[in-house]
Order: C-alpha cells, then sequence, then structure tokens
C-alpha cells in the first residue's frame, strides 16, 4: 500500500498533474458541451456531472494501464474511426427529441462523454502517468482536483453554443482533427508512417476535420430533404 507523505515533491507533482489535465482536457470540455447542449436546461448540469465523473474514473482506469493499451495494435485506429463517428454525430439534427424522456437524453449525453473520453485519453492519460511517477494515489488527487475545472469548462462552452450555433462545427472539427492524430499514433502504422509519410502527421488530422465537416454537412442536407 502507497504510503501519504506530503512535503514538496508531492506537491510540485500533484500539480503537474492538475497542469496536464486542464490542458489536455480542452478536447473533453469540447465533446461534454456538444453532448449536452441538447438537453433541458435542468438537466444539463446532471449530464455534466455524470459524464464528468464518469470520464474521470475511467481516465484513473487507463492511466494504470496506459503502458499495455498503449502497445495494443489497431487500438488507436479504431478509437479514431470512433473519433469521426461522433463528430458526424453532433452536427446531425435531433429527431423526435419530444418522444425521449430525460433519462434516456442524459443516458445518451453521458455514452457519448465516455466513449469520446476513453478515445481521447489514450494519449492524454501518458503525460498524466508520467507527472503521477506511479503514484496511484497522486494520480486519484490530481484528477480529482481537476474535474471542477473540466465542468466549469463544459458548463461555459455550452453557453457559447447557445449564443454561436456555428461554434458546434468547430467542435466536431476539432473532433475529427483528434480523430486523425489519434489513428495514426497506431503502434501498426506509426513506425511506417514516420519512415515513408511524415507528412502524415500534419495531413492526417486536417483530413480527418475535413472528413467529418463534409460528411456531417451531407447528412444534415440529407435530414433536411427527407423532412421536407
Amino acid at each position: 500500500m502507497e504510503s501519504f507523505t506530503f512535503n514538496t515533491d508531492f506537491l510540485v507533482s500533484l500539480l503537474e498533474i492538475i497542469g496536464v489535465n486542464i490542458v489536455l482536457s480542452g478536447d473533453n470540455a469540447v465533446v461534454i458541451a456538444l453532448a449536452c447542449r441538447s438537453l433541458p436546461k435542468r438537466q444539463q448540469r446532471w449530464g455534466i456531472a455524470l459524464g464528468s465523473a464518469a470520464a474521470v474514473i475511467l481516465r484513473i482506469f487507463f492511466t494504470v494501464f496506459v503502458v499495455y493499451l498503449m502497445t495494443v495494435p489497431y487500438l488507436k485506429l479504431a478509437g479514431g474511426a470512433l473519433l469521426f463517428w461522433i463528430g458526424y454525430q453532433v452536427l446531425q439534427p435531433g429527431d423526435g427529441e419530444a418522444k425521449v424522456n430525460a433519462a434516456d437524453h442524459i443516458f445518451g449525453a453521458v455514452r457519448t462523454i465516455l466513449i469520446a473520453d476513453a478515445v481521447m485519453s489514450l494519449d492524454n492519460v501518458i503525460a498524466i502517468a508520467a507527472a503521477a511517477h506511479g503514484n496511484h494515489l497522486l494520480l486519484v488527487l490530481g484528477l480529482v482536483i481537476s474535474v471542477p475545472m473540466v465542468v466549469y469548462g463544459a458548463t461555459l462552452l455550452i453557453r457559447v453554443i447557445e449564443r454561436f450555433p456555428v461554434v458546434v462545427y468547430f467542435g466536431a472539427g476539432l473532433i475529427g482533427y483528434i480523430g486523425g492524430e489519434v489513428a495514426i499514433g497506431d503502434p501498426a502504422v506509426s513506425s511506417w508512417l514516420d519512415s515513408h509519410a511524415h507528412w502524415s502527421h500534419i495531413a492526417a488530422p486536417l483530413a480527418g476535420a475535413a472528413v467529418v465537416l463534409v460528411l456531417g454537412r451531407f447528412g444534415q442536407m440529407r435530414a433536411r430533404n427527407a423532412n421536407a
């Protein structure tokens, strides 16, 4: 069992984890805001709180097993594909929302947050695990302290989306961009790409954002024509 020694090194490492998690969780705040933006006002806080709490628990689990997860071939490729799907979905208009009860809405938002965070965490937890230096107590404390900051960021972003709906396109493009980054970092392809197609580190994320935005826009037009 790990001993609790509160000294300067412990405090510095704790601050490092909090700082790393805040910086790397900007994309997670985007996903949380996009997933919860359609919830009724009274349910948005619950959706954000439940989704964020579940995501942090998942983040802790992933960090503990980060070394193994990062070496599994094709895991990041599958994760990138999931992010493309999520980016596409957030651009699609809601259908029949009045017929769906609040519990279904919250469950759907939490599910989207969990899927996206699971994929994004594959890269983020590397830095967090390094800052923790193998100390699980530091890891848990740092992530738990960071939660309110990420939640506040998501809450603020929802207000911005309500006032400027075009931000949704930016968020969807960002998710696609991250999906491209995640995919080319897969152990099954990263070595070959580094040697033969180093330019892919720039092209793949941009292509991911473009694909999500183009397909998302096409899906919107098809939905409008179907409802016309």
